[in-house]
């Protein structure tokens, strides 16, 4: 390779006349020697080097990574390091994800309104965005009394697209976070979408299939006690209160929803998400509408 030629003869003839004679770019060749410095520097990375970025990484996350999403981290931060390492370092010093819990389900499905057939019927996998949303309920316990929150997620790249916090678990709360939904993506009425809840009252109610309607939305539930049908909305969930909400106590609602919220915007742009091989679903959208064809100027 030139580059190493002009490295070997650099006592004999100085590096610009050989970069000349060679046709190579003078900046190109110490560019060519800082990446390998650099290349050299990261491949040698000491146990203790690597275990201070590990450790910024959990702390950033408050835990919520385990090896895999910190390995990936660490790959997108320009540390080219191997899983295995990672794995094992993590494993000597005790430094894990924190561990999932088990939470109640607060859905209500004892109740005579309509139930809609199960359309999604577990094809959480989606081609395009807005194609399929999904729906649910959680409560977060704070000094003030129970708050609720629901969100509305487009199960294409599992973007909260939609959510609302209240102090009482009636149709207005899921109404409020599709309306969210529904005016920060438009849609359209075209769409063919389908919107997937469980069958508790609120999703139920004539309100909130008279604001399906209106949009142009068809409605899809899970069958009855089945929390499987919804598992996307029961991740979501059990992500948020496992790596954020556990162990805290929050004096006011107000402290709750600033963390909730604080939790799904960070969840948006930047949690790695294993589903869409371990980037935002943010950047997972921003990518695929990267990758379609360019429409020609009419």
């Amino acid at each position: 390779m030139k580059y190493a030629f002009v490295q070997r003869h650099r006592r004999v003839w100085p590096i610009s006349v050989q970069c000349r004679v060679l046709r190579i770019s003078l900046t190109g060749y110490h560019e060519h020697f800082v990446r390998k410095a650099n290349g050299a520097q990261r491949r040698h990375l000491s146990d203790d080097a690597l275990l201070v970025h590990i450790k910024a990484i959990h702390t950033e996350t408050r835990g919520g990574y385990g090896w895999p999403r910190i390995w990936k981290e660490l790959l997108a931060r320009g540390i080219r390091v191997g899983k295995d390492r990672v794995q094992k370092l993590m494993q000597r010093h005790g430094i894990r994800a924190k561990g999932k819990r088990r939470f109640k389900v607060t859905t209500d499905s004892r109740h005579d309104l309509p139930i809609s057939p199960n359309l999604l019927n577990r094809e959480f996998t989606v081609s395009e965005p807005d194609r399929v949303w999904v729906g649910d309920i959680t409560y977060i316990a704070t000094d003030e009394g129970w708050l609720f929150l629901a969100v509305v997620i487009d199960l294409f790249s599992r973007q909260v697209v939609g959510w609302s916090l209240r102090d009482d678990m009636t149709r207005e709360l899921v109404i409020d976070a599709l309306r969210m939904a529904w005016f920060k993506r438009h849609p359209g009425k075209q769409a063919g979408l389908i919107f997937h809840s469980d069958r508790g009252s609120q999703y139920a109610s004539h309100d909130f299939r008279a604001v399906l309607k209106e949009y142009g939305i068809t409605s899809s539930m899970s069958r009855k006690g089945n929390c499987w049908d919804n598992a996307c909305s029961e991740t979501l969930f059990g992500s948020l209160k496992v790596e954020r909400l556990h162990g805290q106590r929050f004096q006011t609602k107000r402290e709750a929803k600033d963390e909730t919220v604080a939790w799904m915007l960070w969840y948006n742009r930047t949690r790695l998400h294993s589903t869409l091989a371990y980037v935002s679903p943010m950047q997972f959208e921003q990518d695929w509408i990267a990758n379609q064809p360019r429409q020609a100027n009419s």
